[in-house]
Protein backbone atom coordinates (compact mmCIF):
# COMPACT_ATOMS: atom_id res chain seq x y z
CA UNK A 1 0.00 0.00 0.00
CA UNK A 2 1.21 3.37 -1.05
CA UNK A 3 1.28 5.28 2.12
CA UNK A 4 2.65 8.48 0.73
CA UNK A 5 -0.45 8.51 -1.25
CA UNK A 6 -2.59 8.27 1.63
CA UNK A 7 -1.03 10.81 3.46
CA UNK A 8 -1.62 13.17 0.85
CA UNK A 9 -5.07 12.13 -0.14
CA UNK A 10 -5.87 13.03 3.32
CA UNK A 11 -4.13 16.45 3.90
CA UNK A 12 -6.10 17.38 0.29
CA UNK A 13 -9.60 16.31 2.09
CA UNK A 14 -9.04 18.71 4.82
CA UNK A 15 -7.43 22.00 2.79
CA UNK A 16 -10.32 21.50 0.61
CA UNK A 17 -12.96 21.51 3.36
CA UNK A 18 -10.98 24.34 4.92
CA UNK A 19 -10.94 26.33 2.21
CA UNK A 20 -14.84 25.57 1.32
CA UNK A 21 -15.38 26.50 4.89
CA UNK A 22 -13.58 29.79 5.00
CA UNK A 23 -15.34 30.86 2.17
CA UNK A 24 -18.42 30.34 3.81
CA UNK A 25 -17.87 32.31 6.73
CA UNK A 26 -16.45 35.20 4.42
CA UNK A 27 -19.94 35.13 2.13
CA UNK A 28 -21.67 35.32 5.68
CA UNK A 29 -19.17 38.18 7.23
CA UNK A 30 -19.73 40.05 4.36
CA UNK A 31 -23.54 39.71 4.34
CA UNK A 32 -22.94 40.95 7.83
CA UNK A 33 -21.71 44.13 6.56
CA UNK A 34 -23.58 45.08 3.63
CA UNK A 35 -26.63 44.50 6.00
CA UNK A 36 -25.39 47.17 8.69
CA UNK A 37 -24.79 49.18 5.78
CA UNK A 38 -28.31 49.26 4.30
CA UNK A 39 -29.25 49.75 7.75
CA UNK A 40 -26.70 52.49 8.23
CA UNK A 41 -25.36 51.33 11.24
CA UNK A 42 -21.50 52.08 10.01
CA UNK A 43 -20.52 54.36 12.57
CA UNK A 44 -19.67 52.94 15.56
CA UNK A 45 -20.53 54.28 18.85
CA UNK A 46 -17.61 55.00 20.91
CA UNK A 47 -13.69 53.17 20.99
CA UNK A 48 -13.60 50.79 18.18
CA UNK A 49 -10.81 49.17 16.02
CA UNK A 50 -8.83 50.15 12.88
CA UNK A 51 -7.52 47.86 11.05
CA UNK A 52 -3.96 48.20 8.76
CA UNK A 53 -4.65 46.29 5.54
CA UNK A 54 -1.29 46.55 4.64
CA UNK A 55 -0.29 44.60 8.12
CA UNK A 56 -3.58 42.33 8.28
CA UNK A 57 -3.25 38.61 7.49
CA UNK A 58 -6.64 37.89 7.49
CA UNK A 59 -5.91 35.16 10.35
CA UNK A 60 -9.21 35.61 12.02
CA UNK A 61 -7.69 35.72 15.30
CA UNK A 62 -9.09 39.30 16.52
CA UNK A 63 -12.67 37.60 15.18
CA UNK A 64 -12.34 35.29 17.32
CA UNK A 65 -11.25 36.95 20.31
CA UNK A 66 -14.09 39.47 19.73
CA UNK A 67 -16.76 37.99 22.11
CA UNK A 68 -19.28 40.28 20.33
CA UNK A 69 -18.74 39.32 17.01
CA UNK A 70 -18.31 42.37 15.84
CA UNK A 71 -15.15 41.72 13.44
CA UNK A 72 -15.49 39.55 10.10
CA UNK A 73 -13.01 38.28 7.12
CA UNK A 74 -13.92 40.30 3.98
CA UNK A 75 -11.94 39.90 1.17
CA UNK A 76 -9.18 38.20 2.89
CA UNK A 77 -9.07 41.30 5.18
CA UNK A 78 -9.92 42.22 8.41
CA UNK A 79 -13.07 44.25 8.95
CA UNK A 80 -15.69 45.70 11.35
CA UNK A 81 -18.71 44.28 10.14
CA UNK A 82 -20.94 44.97 12.87
CA UNK A 83 -19.89 48.36 14.43
CA UNK A 84 -23.29 48.86 16.18
CA UNK A 85 -21.70 45.71 18.41
CA UNK A 86 -18.82 46.87 19.06
CA UNK A 87 -18.09 48.61 23.16
CA UNK A 88 -14.26 48.86 22.71
CA UNK A 89 -13.21 46.30 25.33
CA UNK A 90 -10.21 45.97 22.96
CA UNK A 91 -10.16 42.01 22.68
CA UNK A 92 -9.26 42.00 19.19
CA UNK A 93 -6.07 44.80 19.65
CA UNK A 94 -4.73 42.24 22.29
CA UNK A 95 -5.20 38.90 20.14
CA UNK A 96 -4.15 40.55 16.23
CA UNK A 97 -0.22 38.77 15.97
CA UNK A 98 0.91 41.45 13.78
CA UNK A 99 -0.30 44.63 15.73
CA UNK A 100 -2.74 45.30 12.62
CA UNK A 101 -5.24 46.99 14.74
CA UNK A 102 -5.16 50.56 16.71
CA UNK A 103 -8.20 51.51 19.19
CA UNK A 104 -9.39 54.87 17.90
CA UNK A 105 -12.35 57.37 18.55
CA UNK A 106 -14.66 58.72 15.71
CA UNK A 107 -14.35 58.13 11.62
CA UNK A 108 -13.80 60.20 8.97
CA UNK A 109 -17.52 61.04 8.81
CA UNK A 110 -18.03 61.77 12.83
CA UNK A 111 -15.99 63.21 14.99
CA UNK A 112 -15.90 62.81 18.73
CA UNK A 113 -15.06 65.13 21.38
CA UNK A 114 -12.20 64.29 23.90
CA UNK A 115 -11.22 66.64 26.86
CA UNK A 116 -7.42 67.57 26.30
CA UNK A 117 -5.78 66.00 29.71
CA UNK A 118 -2.26 65.84 31.11
CA UNK A 119 -0.08 62.64 31.93
CA UNK A 120 -1.45 62.95 35.29
CA UNK A 121 -5.15 63.00 34.13
CA UNK A 122 -5.74 66.73 35.12
CA UNK A 123 -6.99 69.24 32.62
CA UNK A 124 -6.09 72.80 31.21
CA UNK A 125 -8.12 73.94 34.51
CA UNK A 126 -5.95 72.88 37.24
CA UNK A 127 -7.46 70.93 39.98
CA UNK A 128 -10.03 69.13 37.79
CA UNK A 129 -9.24 65.76 36.35
CA UNK A 130 -10.83 63.28 33.98
CA UNK A 131 -10.43 59.77 33.71
CA UNK A 132 -12.29 57.03 32.30
CA UNK A 133 -14.80 56.96 29.58
CA UNK A 134 -15.27 60.46 28.98
CA UNK A 135 -11.75 61.20 28.92
CA UNK A 136 -11.08 58.99 25.84
CA UNK A 137 -10.82 55.61 27.85
CA UNK A 138 -13.30 52.83 26.75
CA UNK A 139 -11.33 49.90 28.43
CA UNK A 140 -12.83 48.65 31.57
CA UNK A 141 -9.38 47.62 33.10
CA UNK A 142 -7.75 50.90 31.98
CA UNK A 143 -10.57 53.57 32.79
CA UNK A 144 -10.00 51.69 36.16
CA UNK A 145 -6.35 52.21 36.17
CA UNK A 146 -6.99 55.46 35.33
CA UNK A 147 -8.99 56.27 38.19
CA UNK A 148 -6.29 54.88 40.68
CA UNK A 149 -3.55 56.73 39.00
CA UNK A 150 -5.61 59.97 38.56
CA UNK A 151 -6.02 60.11 42.23
CA UNK A 152 -2.70 59.76 43.06
CA UNK A 153 -1.68 62.78 41.45
CA UNK A 154 -4.74 64.64 43.23
CA UNK A 155 -3.07 63.24 46.48
CA UNK A 156 0.89 64.48 45.10
CA UNK A 157 -0.97 67.93 44.85
CA UNK A 158 -2.08 68.23 48.48
CA UNK A 159 -3.40 71.72 50.07
CA UNK A 160 -6.42 72.19 52.33
CA UNK A 161 -9.08 74.15 53.49
CA UNK A 162 -12.34 72.76 51.88
CA UNK A 163 -14.86 70.41 53.00
CA UNK A 164 -13.66 67.69 50.49
CA UNK A 165 -10.56 66.81 49.62
CA UNK A 166 -12.16 65.66 45.91
CA UNK A 167 -15.66 64.80 44.30
CA UNK A 168 -15.53 62.25 41.72
CA UNK A 169 -18.60 62.66 39.82
CA UNK A 170 -19.24 59.33 38.17
CA UNK A 171 -19.90 55.87 39.48
CA UNK A 172 -18.18 53.88 36.60
CA UNK A 173 -15.51 51.62 36.47
CA UNK A 174 -13.26 55.08 36.95
CA UNK A 175 -15.41 56.35 39.76
CA UNK A 176 -15.30 53.44 41.83
CA UNK A 177 -11.45 52.38 41.45
CA UNK A 178 -10.73 56.02 42.64
CA UNK A 179 -13.70 56.09 45.41
CA UNK A 180 -11.65 53.27 46.40
CA UNK A 181 -8.12 54.67 46.37
CA UNK A 182 -9.42 57.69 48.08
CA UNK A 183 -10.89 55.22 50.81
CA UNK A 184 -7.45 53.54 51.20
CA UNK A 185 -5.73 56.79 51.56
CA UNK A 186 -8.10 58.45 53.87
CA UNK A 187 -9.10 61.17 51.57
CA UNK A 188 -12.15 63.40 52.19
CA UNK A 189 -13.94 62.19 49.47
CA UNK A 190 -17.72 62.89 47.98
CA UNK A 191 -18.98 60.27 45.15
CA UNK A 192 -21.74 61.33 43.47
CA UNK A 193 -23.77 59.65 40.61
CA UNK A 194 -27.01 61.07 38.66
CA UNK A 195 -28.60 57.39 38.63
CA UNK A 196 -29.70 55.15 41.16
CA UNK A 197 -27.24 52.23 40.22
CA UNK A 198 -23.64 52.06 39.55
CA UNK A 199 -21.67 50.45 36.78
CA UNK A 200 -21.75 53.16 34.29
CA UNK A 201 -21.98 52.38 30.78
CA UNK A 202 -21.90 49.08 31.54
CA UNK A 203 -24.88 48.80 33.79
CA UNK A 204 -26.83 49.57 30.57
CA UNK A 205 -25.29 46.64 28.12
CA UNK A 206 -27.55 43.80 27.17
CA UNK A 207 -27.89 40.98 29.23
CA UNK A 208 -25.24 38.42 29.13
CA UNK A 209 -23.36 40.88 27.54
CA UNK A 210 -19.26 40.39 27.68
CA UNK A 211 -18.19 43.46 29.76
CA UNK A 212 -14.83 42.69 30.23
CA UNK A 213 -11.75 40.49 29.12
CA UNK A 214 -8.10 41.18 31.15
CA UNK A 215 -7.60 41.32 35.10
CA UNK A 216 -7.98 44.70 36.40
CA UNK A 217 -5.87 46.40 39.69
CA UNK A 218 -8.47 48.29 42.39
CA UNK A 219 -7.29 49.53 45.85
CA UNK A 220 -7.81 47.89 49.20
CA UNK A 221 -9.42 44.92 46.63
CA UNK A 222 -5.80 43.84 44.90
CA UNK A 223 -5.66 42.13 41.56
CA UNK A 224 -9.10 41.32 40.47
CA UNK A 225 -8.28 37.84 38.36
CA UNK A 226 -10.86 38.21 35.55
CA UNK A 227 -10.65 36.81 32.33
CA UNK A 228 -13.88 37.40 30.09
CA UNK A 229 -17.04 38.12 32.24
CA UNK A 230 -19.94 38.79 31.97
CA UNK A 231 -22.08 41.95 32.61
CA UNK A 232 -24.31 40.95 35.67
CA UNK A 233 -21.22 39.07 37.21
CA UNK A 234 -18.77 42.33 36.96
CA UNK A 235 -22.12 44.18 38.39
CA UNK A 236 -22.43 42.07 41.40
CA UNK A 237 -18.86 41.74 42.12
CA UNK A 238 -18.79 45.63 42.16
CA UNK A 239 -21.81 45.92 44.36
CA UNK A 240 -20.24 43.07 46.74
CA UNK A 241 -16.86 45.46 46.61
CA UNK A 242 -18.68 48.62 47.73
CA UNK A 243 -20.70 46.70 50.19
CA UNK A 244 -17.73 45.21 51.92
CA UNK A 245 -15.30 48.65 52.02
CA UNK A 246 -17.97 50.63 53.08
CA UNK A 247 -17.58 53.13 50.05
CA UNK A 248 -19.70 55.52 50.47
CA UNK A 249 -21.98 56.84 47.06
CA UNK A 250 -24.85 59.53 46.77
CA UNK A 251 -27.30 57.90 44.16
CA UNK A 252 -29.39 60.25 41.97
CA UNK A 253 -27.13 63.15 42.25
CA UNK A 254 -26.52 64.79 38.98
CA UNK A 255 -23.78 67.53 38.73
CA UNK A 256 -25.55 70.51 37.19
CA UNK A 257 -22.83 73.01 37.62
CA UNK A 258 -18.65 73.63 38.83
CA UNK A 259 -18.41 76.52 40.39
CA UNK A 260 -14.69 78.10 40.88
CA UNK A 261 -14.63 80.19 44.18
CA UNK A 262 -11.27 81.62 45.17
CA UNK A 263 -8.99 78.46 45.78
CA UNK A 264 -11.29 75.87 45.65
CA UNK A 265 -14.38 74.65 43.37
CA UNK A 266 -17.97 74.16 44.12
CA UNK A 267 -19.88 71.17 42.49
CA UNK A 268 -23.78 71.60 42.65
CA UNK A 269 -26.37 68.96 42.41
CA UNK A 270 -30.26 69.55 43.02
CA UNK A 271 -29.51 68.14 46.50
CA UNK A 272 -26.35 70.46 47.63
CA UNK A 273 -23.60 72.63 47.10
CA UNK A 274 -20.02 70.56 47.88
CA UNK A 275 -16.70 72.22 48.16
CA UNK A 276 -13.11 70.68 47.27
CA UNK A 277 -9.99 71.10 46.21
CA UNK A 278 -10.63 68.89 43.22
CA UNK A 279 -12.55 67.62 41.15
CA UNK A 280 -12.38 63.65 39.23
CA UNK A 281 -14.98 63.40 36.30
CA UNK A 282 -15.39 59.64 35.72
CA UNK A 283 -18.95 59.60 34.24
CA UNK A 284 -19.39 57.73 30.86
CA UNK A 285 -20.18 59.14 27.52
CA UNK A 286 -23.80 58.26 27.80
CA UNK A 287 -24.55 61.59 28.97
CA UNK A 288 -28.19 62.63 31.02
CA UNK A 289 -30.79 60.86 29.45
CA UNK A 290 -32.28 63.48 26.89
CA UNK A 291 -35.68 64.52 27.82
CA UNK A 292 -39.20 65.42 25.80
CA UNK A 293 -40.02 68.48 27.78
CA UNK A 294 -43.40 67.82 28.10
CA UNK A 295 -46.10 68.66 30.80
CA UNK A 296 -46.03 65.41 33.42
CA UNK A 297 -42.40 63.87 32.69
CA UNK A 298 -41.57 64.72 35.90
CA UNK A 299 -44.28 61.84 37.05
CA UNK A 300 -42.65 58.25 38.50
CA UNK A 301 -44.17 56.37 35.78
CA UNK A 302 -41.67 58.04 33.46
CA UNK A 303 -38.20 56.40 33.10
CA UNK A 304 -35.61 56.40 30.40
CA UNK A 305 -34.80 52.78 29.93
CA UNK A 306 -36.00 49.31 30.47
CA UNK A 307 -34.56 47.12 33.18
CA UNK A 308 -37.22 44.31 33.46
CA UNK A 309 -40.16 44.18 30.46
CA UNK A 310 -41.87 41.56 33.38
CA UNK A 311 -42.69 44.12 35.81
CA UNK A 312 -44.44 46.11 33.13
CA UNK A 313 -46.93 43.13 32.14
CA UNK A 314 -50.67 44.07 32.05
CA UNK A 315 -50.14 47.27 31.86
CA UNK A 316 -50.36 49.85 29.07
CA UNK A 317 -47.05 51.12 28.53
CA UNK A 318 -45.53 53.75 26.00
CA UNK A 319 -41.51 53.65 24.20
CA UNK A 320 -40.63 57.01 23.05
CA UNK A 321 -37.63 56.91 20.34
CA UNK A 322 -36.49 55.92 17.42
CA UNK A 323 -33.07 53.59 17.84
CA UNK A 324 -32.20 50.34 18.70
CA UNK A 325 -32.71 50.80 22.40
CA UNK A 326 -36.39 51.78 21.56
CA UNK A 327 -37.57 48.95 18.77
CA UNK A 328 -35.91 46.00 21.61
CA UNK A 329 -37.73 47.60 24.45
CA UNK A 330 -40.97 47.34 22.74
CA UNK A 331 -40.06 44.43 21.16
CA UNK A 332 -39.65 42.90 25.09
CA UNK A 333 -42.77 44.57 26.35
CA UNK A 334 -44.46 43.55 23.85
CA UNK A 335 -43.91 40.03 25.08
CA UNK A 336 -45.17 40.28 28.22
CA UNK A 337 -48.90 38.87 29.07
CA UNK A 338 -51.71 41.44 28.48
CA UNK A 339 -49.30 44.38 28.15
CA UNK A 340 -50.52 47.11 25.73
CA UNK A 341 -47.42 48.43 23.89
CA UNK A 342 -47.38 52.55 21.47
CA UNK A 343 -43.66 52.79 20.50
CA UNK A 344 -43.85 56.85 19.45
CA UNK A 345 -41.31 58.01 17.13
CA UNK A 346 -40.75 61.46 15.66
CA UNK A 347 -39.58 60.73 12.20
CA UNK A 348 -41.08 58.65 9.21
CA UNK A 349 -39.23 55.89 9.08
CA UNK A 350 -36.39 54.12 11.07
CA UNK A 351 -33.12 54.81 9.84
CA UNK A 352 -30.39 53.12 11.60
CA UNK A 353 -31.59 50.45 13.32
CA UNK A 354 -30.71 46.48 12.92
CA UNK A 355 -32.46 44.58 10.64
CA UNK A 356 -33.40 42.43 13.18
CA UNK A 357 -35.16 44.11 14.91
CA UNK A 358 -37.29 45.81 12.07
CA UNK A 359 -38.19 42.27 11.38
CA UNK A 360 -39.01 41.69 15.05
CA UNK A 361 -40.84 44.87 15.28
CA UNK A 362 -42.85 44.08 12.23
CA UNK A 363 -43.85 40.50 13.30
CA UNK A 364 -44.93 41.74 16.67
CA UNK A 365 -47.18 44.96 15.11
CA UNK A 366 -48.68 42.07 12.62
CA UNK A 367 -49.79 40.22 15.32
CA UNK A 368 -51.05 42.83 17.04
CA UNK A 369 -49.10 43.07 20.14
CA UNK A 370 -47.68 45.88 19.43
CA UNK A 371 -48.77 49.47 17.91
CA UNK A 372 -45.88 51.38 15.64
CA UNK A 373 -46.98 55.37 15.47
CA UNK A 374 -44.52 57.16 13.03
CA UNK A 375 -44.51 61.25 12.74
CA UNK A 376 -45.66 61.09 16.38
CA UNK A 377 -45.27 63.73 19.19
CA UNK A 378 -45.62 63.25 22.88
CA UNK A 379 -47.60 66.24 23.99
CA UNK A 380 -48.38 65.55 27.35
CA UNK A 381 -47.88 62.94 30.06
CA UNK A 382 -50.67 62.42 32.82
CA UNK A 383 -51.07 59.44 36.02
CA UNK A 384 -53.35 57.28 33.67
CA UNK A 385 -53.03 58.62 30.17
CA UNK A 386 -50.83 60.28 27.42
CA UNK A 387 -51.08 62.94 24.62
CA UNK A 388 -50.04 62.18 21.30
CA UNK A 389 -50.01 64.25 18.53
CA UNK A 390 -50.23 62.59 14.71
CA UNK A 391 -51.00 64.07 11.51
CA UNK A 392 -51.72 67.38 13.55
CA UNK A 393 -54.59 65.22 15.40
CA UNK A 394 -53.76 65.02 19.04
CA UNK A 395 -55.30 61.33 20.34
CA UNK A 396 -55.14 60.33 24.25
CA UNK A 397 -53.90 57.08 25.00
CA UNK A 398 -54.55 55.09 28.74
CA UNK A 399 -51.01 55.14 30.31
CA UNK A 400 -49.48 53.53 33.22
CA UNK A 401 -45.99 53.67 31.99
CA UNK A 402 -43.76 55.86 29.16
CA UNK A 403 -40.23 54.60 28.79
CA UNK A 404 -38.19 57.50 26.84
CA UNK A 405 -35.51 55.94 24.77
CA UNK A 406 -33.77 59.10 22.76
CA UNK A 407 -30.72 58.33 23.48
CA UNK A 408 -27.98 60.96 25.60
CA UNK A 409 -26.40 64.37 25.88
CA UNK A 410 -22.70 65.06 26.78
CA UNK A 411 -21.87 67.80 29.56
CA UNK A 412 -19.53 68.83 26.92
CA UNK A 413 -21.09 72.67 27.15
CA UNK A 414 -21.16 72.30 30.88
CA UNK A 415 -17.53 71.41 30.74
CA UNK A 416 -16.50 74.18 27.97
CA UNK A 417 -18.29 77.01 30.34
CA UNK A 418 -16.04 75.98 33.05
CA UNK A 419 -12.74 76.52 30.79
CA UNK A 420 -12.06 72.62 30.03
CA UNK A 421 -10.99 72.43 26.33
CA UNK A 422 -11.54 69.45 24.26
CA UNK A 423 -10.43 67.97 20.33
CA UNK A 424 -12.13 66.66 18.08
CA UNK A 425 -11.18 63.29 16.77
CA UNK A 426 -11.77 61.98 13.80
CA UNK A 427 -10.78 58.37 13.74
CA UNK A 428 -7.33 58.84 15.87
CA UNK A 429 -6.51 57.36 19.29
Amino acid sequence: MNYSYLYFLVIGVILVLYLRRQRRLQHQQATVLNEAVQAGLTEPPSLHPVVDPARCMGSGACAKACPEHALGVVDGKMALINAAHCIGHGACLAACPVDAIKLVFGTEKRGIDIPNISPSFETNVPGIFIAGELGGMGLIRKAAEQGRQAMASIRAKGGAGADYDVVIVGCGPAGISAGLSALEHKLRYKILEQEDSLGGAVYHYPRQKIAMTAPVELAIIGQVKFNEVQKETLLAFWQDVVKKTGLQIGFRERMEAIEKVGEHFVVCTPQGRYTTRHVLLTMGRRGTPRKLDVPGEDLPKVVYRLIDPAQYAGQAVLVVGGGDSALEAAIALSEQDGTDVILSYRSAAFSRVKQKNRTLLEQQEQAGRLRVMLNSTVKSISAQAVEIERDKQVQSFPNQAVIVCAGGLLPTPLLQKIGIQFDTKFGRA
